[in-house]
Order: structure tokens, then sequence, then C-alpha cells
């Protein structure tokens, strides 16, 4: 109950608050936005060129053996083929 109480005396007080500092709060709103932008777009830059890493690491890692099976599979294609015609 005590914090059902507080919560609604604080939201009470912040909207006070907010209608007697709007102008203040529009300022520190308009140097908060291009901060927030450009810590999110770094983080957004980051995650992407660890993703892509990631990706060059699996194309380098390729498995020698998934290629021979490939091969096998294609050898036996080309028979089949063959032998249609």
């Amino acid at each position: 109950m005590k914090t059902l109480i507080g919560g609604a005396v604080a939201a009470v007080l912040g909207v006070i608050g907010l209608a007697v500092w709007f102008g203040e709060f529009l300022g520190l709103l308009a140097g908060a936005i291009p901060a927030m932008l450009l810590l999110g777009g770094g983080l957004a830059l980051y995650l992407g060129f660890d993703e892509l890493k990631d990706v060059w690491k699996e194309e380098e890692a390729v498995d020698p053996a998934s290629d021979e099976d490939r091969i096998a599979d294609l050898e036996k294609e080309l028979e089949e083929l063959k032998a249609k015609n």
C-alpha cells in the first residue's frame, strides 16, 4: 500500500514539475535526443560489424567433407543425365 501511495505522489509531483518547468524539459530533451541517437548508432555499427566478422569466419571455415559430398552428388546427377540421353 505504501508503494502505491508513494507512486501516486511521485506521478502527481512529476506532472506538476513538468508543467512548471516545461521549457527546461524541452531544452533537456533537445540535448538528450542527439546524444541518444549518437550512442544508439554507434552501438548498431559495432553490433553490425561484429556480426559481419562472424559471417566472414563461417565462410573461411568451409568443411571439405561437405564439398566432397556435393561433388559426389553432382557426379551422380551428371551420370543420370547422360543415361537419359
